[in-house]
């Protein structure tokens, strides 16, 4: 029986974890995008081309599909609160670094590392509001956390967009610094690691499934960034990096298929609600994260818009899920199909999509 001093308490730390998981989530997905907007300001800045700039946001995205399937298996490893509390460290240091780099490449490896960093703190984000709450509130607790993931993407170019026009673009990292040591102070205090099994033995240790992902996002990752620029397989890289990421997938596949401690274990895929689920969060992916970076620049390079500006285009998509998320909770909550909102959350959306491009083309 509790006291009820210790659920006093209990539901005070609960509270306290969810900012900081909320805070954590929202410092790697606003990070994601709040570079868009800032992209022509930097390559004047650094000397840089638009091909070589938007590798800065690429390498982030690099860093953040390497690490994130492996955030599970790390947790084990070194301990959920250690791992989290150790991964919005790097996240914090790396964004100094980028504020500070002198130039484009230089730029480039540190937001590589920060998206390492970044990585960990949305997926383990989750893993901790679920936790925290008993399974009838779990549905209003990730819709809240799904408020911000949302909001997240949007929210970037708005922030960006006002930081690079009132101040100078090494700012938008530079934001992230007392927010980092907020949330590394906070989940130190406040955040457990759940109980494991025994961690790997090196000899368990997937080496050859984490060297296979590596190459095959890194190869791809490459193709699909340089491929136009050098006129795609007439370029000796692009066909070699191709025949290397798709031999790298299908043995990386092959691999966590057989391994008995696999990096990613792909086996949990068996479930038909998550293999739908993963597949619709990959669709929904092109849609939000596209967005999000080409119609800033877009608007920017082509129709002429300030950063505040191209950032502002964006604010009503970020209201209108803000006022939506917490309704969508509720509906969750007193058994609403979740199939009907999902279906018609994604057709919305890309019917919305493709009905908006029509007044940002040039007449």
């Amino acid at each position: 029986m509790h006291h009820p001093e210790s659920l006093v308490e209990y539901g005070s730390r609960r509270v306290i974890v969810t900012i900081t998981a909320i805070l954590c989530a929202l410092l790697e997905i606003v990070d994601t995008t709040i570079v868009n907007v800032a992209l022509p300001n930097m390559s004047g800045n650094l000397g840089a081309t638009y091909a070589e700039v938007g590798w800065v946001v690429t390498s982030y995205s690099i860093g953040n599909v390497i690490i994130v399937p492996m955030t599970s298996w790390l947790s084990q490893q070194f301990g959920r609160r250690n791992y989290f509390a150790a991964s919005i460290m790097m996240f914090t240091i790396c964004s100094f670094l980028c504020g500070n780099a002198t130039g484009i490449w230089e730029l480039v490896v540190f937001r590589f590392l920060q998206g390492i960093g970044g990585g960990a703190l949305l997926v383990t984000s989750q893993t901790i509001i679920t936790e925290s709450y008993p399974p009838e509130k779990r549905g209003m607790a990730q819709a809240i956390y799904g408020m911000g993931v949302i909001v997240g993407p949007t929210l970037g170019p708005m922030v960006g967009g006002i930081i690079t026009d009132h101040f100078n673009w090494p700012f938008i990292f530079y934001i992230n610094i007392p927010l980092g040591i907020i949330a590394f102070l906070l989940t130190l205090e406040f955040v457990r690691s759940p109980k494991y099994g025994s961690k790997s033995s090196v000899e368990d240790v997937d080496f050859l499934g984490i060297a296979l992902l590596i190459i095959a996002v890194g190869s791809l990752q490459y193709v699909l960034e340089k491929g136009q620029e050098i006129d795609w397989y007439s370029a000796e890289s692009i066909r070699i990096l191709s025949i290397l990421a798709f031999f790298g997938l299908t043995f990386f596949i092959w691999r966590e298929l057989r391994f008995r401690n696999p990096v990613v274990d792909l086996r949990v895929l068996k479930n038909g609600n998550l293999r739908v689920g993963t597949i619709l969060s990959f669709i929904l992916g092109f849609g939000l994260y596209g967005s999000t970076f080409i119609i800033p620049l877009y608007t920017q390079t082509t129709l002429g818009w300030t950063a505040t500006q191209s950032g502002m285009l964006l604010i009503p998509a970020t209201l209108t899920t803000a006022f939506m998320m917490p309704i969508i909770g509720q509906l969750l909550q007193r058994g609403f199909p979740q199939q009907i909102l999902i279906a018609a959350g994604m057709l919305l959306f890309f019917g919305y999509s493709f009905w908006a491009r029509e007044p940002l083309l040039p007449a």
